[in-house]
């Protein structure tokens, strides 16, 4: 996104944060607050739903299990454990574009 688009959707934002009466310190709560319940989260489907693995089990999750879906397969900490290992599994040994001018092009949006 470049510099003038995103100044634009800034100031609108900020006018209808003002319209709607929504501070800043408002909006620091709430992503704080998904950001604790996403932590808690022991279970995620694809779309980003979420169970703390507490209270009855999700609809999401029942659907998934009785069409033959283990578990273990939406806990949270098996995706983090799997991205961590595919991260070190490549290397710059590996990438295509180290040492082209590919490698060395910064992103337009700084």
């Amino acid at each position: 996104m470049d510099e003038r688009k995103r100044d634009s959707m800034v100031a609108y934002l900020r006018r209808r944060m003002a319209e709607v009466g929504i501070e800043l310190d408002d909006l620091a709560a709430a992503l704080a607050e998904d950001q604790v319940r996403q932590k808690a989260a022991r279970y995620r489907s694809a779309t980003g739903e979420i169970w703390s693995g507490e209270g009855e089990m999700p609809q999401w999750l029942k659907q998934a299990i009785s069409a033959g879906q283990s578990m273990e397969h939406f806990a949270v900490a098996r995706a983090e454990a799997a991205t961590t290992e595919a991260g070190l599994k490549v290397g710059w040994s590996q990438d295509p574009f180290a040492g082209s001018r590919l490698a060395a092009v910064q992103p337009a949006h700084r």
